[in-house]
């Protein structure tokens, strides 16, 4: 929910209708990016640290600086915090702001992804590594060459074949990107830049890594959303069109890639039949939480599907201090998914 809407939020009665409970609470954390390693369930959330700066739309307010890997042997079993995975200071390339990660694992090596602002102000997106899904994570001297942006999501096919999807709007900067070079005009301006709503919305990217998941083996390519009469949707469908918090799953042999829209709230997914798409609008997975922000991952776990998410409720509407949940996910007969509301009382 918008931040104004909040102070009119009874957050006892939200919390005790809530479909789940904060599954971290001795800090505040969010994105959360879920993975089954080893038939054990590890999270790789971002880590929330009040800046002390007045909530705007580029982030000002989030000093995350560091990351911790919580473990879980099921959905509903206490969490582990097992401790602190990487540190900015720890990144020679990286200055602040890091934002929502993720993880993947690949002949026994697990890898970290993620985005942090460089000394030029600019997000990239890096790669630390580890000899355990836990950490702690040993960074790469460079971010990725060609990467930018933020939210990187990094898909294993049932090939072997690993893609990263990445990229986010307004503080996320993907639209200064439109030209191919960084676009350093009106800075402080989080919506410079943008399409007009008739236009097409701009895309997540993707790209094929190499075979050591340290780099692109292409320049990044859209992520193309259709809608159900084959255009891509507008910037003006932002109810629809993609804003954030890129995920990928394979459920039945179709690709889903799921996305939050930002300003107005939602998850949403669409569905294609390959990791580059294009991908067809298929509806919401997931309505509006506590909380201007929303993202998600999405795993299977012992014949069920999850999804991690995470709203404000722990902060009782200091919007930009969150926790991470989770809840399961249905498909029906077609396979589409059954959307989710997140409290028993109307927002």
């Amino acid at each position: 929910m918008p931040e104004d809407s909040v102070t009119h939020i009874n957050f006892k009665a939200l919390n005790q209708s809530a479909i789940s409970q904060p599954l971290v609470r001795h800090i505040y954390t969010a994105d959360p990016s879920a993975h089954v390693f080893n038939g054990k369930i590890y999270i790789y959330p971002s880590h929330d640290i009040d800046a002390g700066e007045a909530f705007d739309d580029l982030g000002s307010h989030f000093a995350m600086e560091d990351y911790h890997v919580i473990s879980m042997e099921s959905p509903t079993s206490p969490e582990v915090d097992n401790g602190l995975a990487l540190h900015v200071n720890d990144v020679p390339w990286a200055e602040r702001q890091m934002w929502a990660p993720d993880a993947n694992e690949k002949d026994g090596k697990y890898y970290l992804f993620f985005p942090a602002k460089g000394y030029d102000g600019i997000f990239k997106i890096g790669v630390a590594i580890s000899e355990s899904p836990k950490g702690p994570f040993v960074p790469e001297k460079e971010a990725i060459k060609g990467s930018f942006s933020i939210d990187p999501a990094v898909f294993k096919d049932d090939d072997g074949s690993y893609y990263m999807y990445f990229g986010g709007i307004w503080g996320g900067q993907l639209q200064r990107w439109r030209e191919g070079v960084y676009n350093v005009s009106q800075p402080e301006s989080p919506t410079a830049h943008l399409p007009a709503d008739d236009e097409p919305a701009l895309c997540a990217k993707v790209a094929k890594m190499t075979d050591d998941l340290l780099a692109f083996t292409h320049e990044p390519k859209d992520v193309v959303i259709f809608d159900e009469n084959g255009k891509p949707l507008l910037n003006g469908d932002n109810e629809k069109r993609f804003f954030e918090a890129s995920w990928m799953h394979k459920y039945n042999g179709k690709y889903y890639f799921s996305y939050s829209t930002g300003d107005t709230h939602f998850i949403c997914y669409a569905i294609g039949d390959n990791p580059y798409g294009p991908f067809t609008y298929a509806g919401k997975i997931l309505e509006p939480v506590v909380g201007w922000t929303s993202h998600h991952s999405i795993c299977e776990f012992q014949g069920k599907w999850y999804l991690f998410y995470h709203d404000s409720s722990l902060s009782e509407g200091v919007t930009h201090l969150r926790n991470i949940k989770v809840t399961e996910i249905t498909y029906n007969e077609f396979g589409y998914i059954q959307p989710i509301f997140p409290y028993g009382i109307t927002l």
